[in-house]
């Protein structure tokens, strides 16, 4: 018994923090909020130790293995009288580590908290009854070892198809037989280059946050930001398992049982390139009482898998499915919530689940295209396109124009990142090209040339003062723009593309279209209760982890009424 006992603690995860339920009273001498962080004994600190500054340096030595690889050959290492001896240090090596290994199991079979957690993590396995489940979070450790939750095998969906979920795609060009299959064999090459760069560096550089050596720096900050929605917001922290077999890291708050109606209301947050729910999104919405899920990217901290577009599309669809067949959500009562590039997944939910109440967007983009060829030399354009177009297709303005919902757009108007020439330049903002893209979709009659040229004066002007001089310069009438949008409104019932506009001169296009920018409540189809339109909102910050810092509790909400006095907004 001792012997097995002593196996499981050797192979078991490693226990960063326990989280003390409510009910529990505090041990002696331990001060704080309602938990504190596991402490080894000296053996089991130590060789825990070891092994991690060992997993830093395979990390390191992985990320730099093609470097290594090029001096290795240039010195003459790379044959057969060089790696004998270097395969026997290497073996003896593992061999130490796997003592060190041992003595780890050692001392945490030494560990009265260790023996409980692991006796715990065993019976909630072969048992995973809620009783069980409500044990096992109270402690937080190696998410690998996590029970699953949810799978999207429990519920029946039509949409799964043999890869995962369906995507919109490029459309193809159309070719002759035999100029096909020349272009394929012209093109071969382009082909594994871009399958190269996509599975190597360019999915790292498009998601940071996959990298380890990244996780590993910032993996205090993590736990910390884990430890705080657990302890202070009873945070629910679940494994959900994607139909391409990806573990997803997700956390739910539930705010419905206390006073408010904002806690029956669902935000699923999606986060950035670099962003985790530890440490993201998930404040905004907590702060203004709502229930809130946040869940990881896959390859970020607990999730496995890879950032690829399905795989990414393939989480977001078990979180919804999570939220609505295990916690008990409508699809009505959810609003998806995003930042930067998870606009992405974000506009996907709202596109493959069009009852989703709204959506809110926050400095995202419309195309990751023009982003990608603006950090690549201007030789590469050819290569990057494919590999963009073939593996990295983010098409967020795409996916967004076939949701006929409530949508919030935020532009960081010193926002460094989704600028294709530099911060001070505002119009390079793909902010814009996200809201003229939806502006154009929605109101086509109205979105002339002639309309474009006057919106995007609009949009260039650098404070409230240029915005209002060229409204009054365009000499706007208020009254006349909303009294067409309500009569069109109640005489039909249609769906976006509204037809508004098409019997008008070009200074009534014009005025509307600007109408339709400036003015915070405007109109969406009959079907939602409230008369909402998507609408964009100007804020100040510009560095990358800033989140709404310039909107109040009560202002998330997509149907808030706002205070329009002190910011700039576009409404649609």
């Amino acid at each position: 018994m001792a012997g097995w006992l002593w196996l499981r603690c050797l192979f078991g995860p490693s226990l960063h923090r326990i989280h003390r339920p409510p009910q529990q009273p505090r041990p002696e001498g331990r001060a704080g909020r309602r938990g504190w962080d596991y402490l080894p004994r000296s053996l089991e600190r130590h060789t825990d130790n070891i092994l991690g500054w060992a997993s830093a340096l395979w990390s390191l030595s992985y990320y730099s293995s093609p470097l290594i690889l090029c001096y290795l050959y240039r010195k003459g290492y790379i044959c057969s009288s060089k790696l004998v001896p270097v395969s026997q240090y290497v073996g003896t090596v593992l061999v130490c580590l796997l003592g060190v290994a041992c003595l780890r199991g050692w001392g945490r079979w030494r560990n009265p908290e260790y023996l409980q957690f692991v006796s715990i993590l065993e019976e909630t396995r072969r048992n995973h009854t809620p009783n069980n489940k409500k044990k096992l979070a109270s402690y937080d450790f190696d998410f690998s070892h996590w029970p699953a939750d949810f799978s999207w095998k429990e519920v029946s969906n039509p949409k799964f198809s043999k890869g995962g979920v369906s995507l919109l795609k490029p459309e193809p060009k159309h070719r002759g037989a035999t100029d096909s299959l020349l272009n394929s064999v012209r093109t071969l090459p382009c082909h594994i280059i871009s399958y190269l760069v996509a599975h190597s560096f360019g999915r790292r550089m498009l998601y940071p946050g996959s990298v380890g050596l990244l996780q590993k720096a910032m993996r205090p900050m993590l736990q910390q930001g884990q430890a705080r929605l657990i302890e202070e917001y009873d945070g629910q922290r679940n494994k959900l398992i994607s139909c391409d077999g990806n573990e997803i890291d997700a956390m739910f708050v539930d705010r419905r049982g206390e006073r408010g109606p904002n806690g029956k209301t669902l935000v699923i947050c999606c986060e950035g390139n670099a962003g985790f729910y530890e440490v993201g999104c998930m404040n905004t919405p907590l702060d203004g009482g709502y229930s809130v899920l946040g869940w990881n990217h896959p390859g970020f901290a607990g999730s496995t898998g890879v950032p690829f577009p399905q795989n990414e599309a393939n989480a977001m669809d078990v979180v919804v499915q999570f939220a609505v067949h295990k916690l008990g959500f409508q699809l009505n009562d959810i609003v998806v919530y995003a930042w930067s590039i998870g606009g992405f997944t974000a506009s996907w939910a709202v596109m493959s689940y069009p009852e989703i109440r709204a959506l809110v967007l926050d400095a995202s983009f419309d195309d990751l295209l023009p982003l990608a060829l603006k950090v690549m030399p201007e030789s590469w354009r050819p290569l990057v396109t494919h590999t963009v177009r073939q593996y990295m297709n983010l098409n967020n303005a795409e996916q967004l124009c076939r949701y006929q919902g409530p949508v919030l757009l935020i532009r960081r108007t010193k926002d460094e990142i989704i600028t294709t020439t530099g911060p001070e330049d505002i119009m390079s903002n793909r902010g814009n090209d996200l809201l003229l893209r939806l502006l154009q979709h929605r109101y086509p009659k109205v979105m002339t040339e002639d309309s474009l040229r006057a919106v995007r004066q609009w949009l260039a002007a650098g404070s409230q003062v240029e915005e209002e001089s060229v409204y009054i310069g365009y000499e706007v009438d208020d009254d006349w723009c909303m009294s067409v949008l309500q009569s069109y409104q109640t005489d039909r019932e249609t769906p976006f593309p509204w037809s508004v506009g098409e019997d008008m001169t070009a200074e009534g296009r014009r005025q509307l279209a600007l109408f339709l920018v400036r003015e915070n409540v405007c109109f969406t189809p009959p079907t939602f209760s409230k008369l909402i339109s998507p609408r964009l909102q100007c804020c100040t910050p510009h560095t990358t982890f800033s989140r709404l810092s310039c909107l109040s509790a009560s202002e998330f909400s997509p149907y808030a009424k706002y205070n329009w006095s002190t910011k700039t907004h576009f409404g649609i």
